[in-house]
């Protein structure tokens, strides 16, 4: 399989592509009014405590607090206060390093009480704002290298869990403890699979020089304020996805190009001849065929090779998939006919969540499976082809009904999310009112209006195209309007108002009644 990453960029943002033989498998876009949060660190205030719903909202500077669930309170919480000198009671000291157990065996809720509003901490964001959502973030700090990630304050050692082969795991623990510093944890990531020992010595290093300019940064601000910024979008999904199955990297941007290049010349030297300059005069998305694919991840509907297809929705719990066959299968081949068609939405549905970057709760009405050994099929290929994506996901086996619930990371804001804007006209529905209905909105408003307002005359605002509609008919609307309810009307035309509203004036002083008598 032949692994690629296409780079394209311009004055206004920066794509990035990953394919595999030539097909997209993850997208990427980073552009001006929306940088890449996660991995930022802050020094905050804690601004709420609230234990009904297990969580505390972090001020970190930003429109909306942080939103800090007690799950994400490191045990190491006092370690990391020691930075700015804080001072806590015995009782909360790193001397309760360890939960006691309860009666049950199990071990306590975690200790939130560690937390009071008013004081100091350190937190990273770990998911990007959503809609009306504020960050999530973790005072579990973590500083990800191109070959471990360094955990400050904490003492395990842990493996990348794609790494199988034992011997190389048994040896990349080893060397991770001969180099581990005091005070310190480490993981070991995919991408040091057969490294030499000073690689990872190297960019440990590294790592640590950065966490020494994070405390450094900590003592000498004051909050909310950034400590820390994790790499842009372009160089973090190198350091992360560029894998030695990567056989080369396009570029399109002088740049960026010499930006990457220097990058990997100081992790990977080896690996540098892989970046290549694009030249052409052809785009680089067209030449890779990429801007006909990125289409496909934009659209509610996504053809499948068997003639079915996807149709993809968002409702504000959820993301609902429905798989169609597309056509007419004979009656004794039905089961086999959906169960190639499942096979086919299973692959599709993994790659259009990884190129959407869809997270949370995921339905998909699969067509209906008779036999159980079928359903158990698709259960098995869905879990065969997560095993690509690098979000954590969880689903349940498909039910009778033909249904399967899927649950995956949300990080950052999907595709859509990130370059579409909601439509001013219809708020997101697809759906108009009719003309009839907003002239209905506006009489009614005009009786209400006509019981209690105080100015004879108005002026009705509405959107060009619902003008006309006003002066239809031997005796037009307006003047029906007029005479029915003793008002005098001027009517304006504003380009800005949706077709869907109207907003109402009094013409002697210009007040804005509209809100008054919806």
């Amino acid at each position: 399989m032949q692994k690629e990453i296409v780079i394209n960029s311009t004055s206004s943002q920066t794509r990035v592509a990953i394919t595999e033989d030539g097909k997209l498998v993850d997208f990427f876009v980073d552009h001006p009014e929306k940088r890449r949060m996660v991995g930022n660190i802050y020094l905050g205030k804690v601004a709420r405590v609230l234990p009904g719903i297990r969580a505390a909202f972090i001020d970190i500077g930003m429109k909306h607090d942080g939103f800090l669930h007690f799950s994400d309170i490191g045990n190491k919480l006092e370690d990391m206060k020691e930075i700015f000198d804080e001072e806590f009671d015995d009782d909360e000291s790193k001397a309760d390093k360890t939960p006691e157990k309860n009666e049950s065996g199990k071990s306590p809720e975690p200790q939130y009480s560690k937390v009071k509003k008013g004081e100091n901490i350190v937190v990273q964001i770990i998911k990007e704002p959503v809609k009306d959502k504020g960050v999530r973030v973790t005072s579990s700090i973590s500083i990800p290298g191109r070959f471990c990630v360094l955990l400050p304050f904490e003492g395990k050692v842990g493996i990348s869990k794609k790494i199988s082969d034992f011997k190389e795991r048994k040896r990349l623990r080893k060397i991770a403890k001969e180099i581990l510093p005091e005070n310190c944890g480490l993981i070991i990531r995919t991408a040091a699979k057969n490294q030499e020992e000073k690689l990872l010595a190297g960019d440990l290093k590294y790592l640590v020089n950065t966490w020494n300019d994070i405390q450094d940064s900590i003592k000498e601000k004051e909050p909310p304020s950034m400590v820390y910024t994790d790499l842009s979008t372009t160089i973090s999904v190198i350091r992360d996805y560029f894998t030695p199955d990567i056989s080369k990297i396009y570029i399109d941007s002088k740049n960026i190009y010499k930006e990457i290049r220097d990058y990997i010349k100081f992790i990977q030297p080896e690996l540098v001849e892989k970046v290549e300059l694009h030249k052409s005069s052809t785009p680089i998305f067209d030449e890779f065929k990429i801007e006909e694919q990125i289409k496909t991840i934009m659209g509610i509907r996504v053809p499948l090779p068997s003639g079915g297809y996807l149709i993809i929705e968002h409702t504000e719990a959820m993301w609902v998939i429905d798989v169609n066959s597309g056509r007419y299968a004979a009656k004794k081949e039905q089961e086999l006919n959906s169960l190639k068609t499942d096979l086919e939405a299973s692959r599709e549905i993994v790659r259009q969540l990884r190129l959407r970057d869809i997270g949370g709760l995921i339905v998909v009405d699969f067509i209906d499976l008779e036999d159980d050994k079928n359903r158990k099929k698709i259960y098995d290929e869905l879990k065969k082809e997560f095993k690509k994506d690098r979000a954590k996901t969880a689903m349940l086996p498909m039910t009778e009904f033909g249904l399967m619930q899927i649950t995956r990371e949300r990080i950052r804001e999907n595709i859509l999310q990130s370059t579409h804007e909601v439509c001013t006209y219809c708020n997101g529905t697809g759906l108009l009112i009719k003309k009839s209905n907003v002239l209905h909105e506006i009489e009614g408003w005009i009786k209400r209006y006509k019981s209690e307002g105080k100015y004879f005359s108005l002026i009705l605002k509405v959107n060009p195209s619902l003008a006309g509609t006003f002066n239809e008919g031997r005796i037009s609307f307006l003047t029906k309007l007029q005479f029915k309810y003793f008002v005098r009307l001027t009517l304006e035309t504003d380009e800005k108002i949706s077709v869907q509203k109207f907003h109402v004036l009094a013409k002697k002083n210009m007040e804005d009644l509209t809100d008054q008598f919806l």
